[in-house]
């Protein structure tokens, strides 16, 4: 299996830092990892898989060096400009920002629910923190039963 180069934009944020904690968890068969995060972050020092990473600042050519997937919680806006340029140069972006949630072109995507969607696109969304836990039980309510509406209160 090809050992993939893995970039997380946001590194220093509260997800980005959860991200390297299931990545970490996980031990993937990764090549490089990068760590991308804001002007004010690079610099910084992250411990992670055992060594020490300097983050760095995500810029417009951040993705020239052959990253094959890009996990994104940096915000809407950082995601509305720097995921277009990641899947431009081949990397699979998925982002977990508010900013593609609502594109018809692109998947929103839950891993347990709907994985082979996410087949052929260069950036994958994800529903909303309060929504994507809901998901999985209510996929499995549907399979048995059938739904035709849920209202949340």
């Amino acid at each position: 299996m090809k050992k993939l180069n893995v970039a997380v934009v946001g590194a220093t944020g509260m997800v980005g830092r959860t991200f390297l904690k299931v990545l970490e968890e996980e031990n993937l068969p990764v090549e490089n990892y990068y760590l991308f995060a804001s002007a004010r972050s690079a610099g910084s020092k992250v411990q992670f898989m055992g060594k020490e990473y300097t983050i760095e600042e995500l810029t417009e050519s951040s993705f020239d060096r052959g990253i094959d997937i890009a996990l994104f919680s940096a915000g809407g806006s950082i995601s509305e400009k720097f995921a277009p340029i990641a899947a431009s140069k081949g990397c699979v972006v998925v982002d977990n920002s508010s900013a593609w949630r609502n594109d018809p072109t692109l998947p929103l995507v839950v891993p347990e629910v709907n994985p082979n969607d996410i087949r052929g696109y260069g950036i994958i969304a994800n529903p909303n923190c309060s929504t994507i836990q809901s998901i999985i039980p209510l996929k499995a309510l549907d399979d048995k039963y059938g739904l035709t509406r849920v209202v949340y209160t």
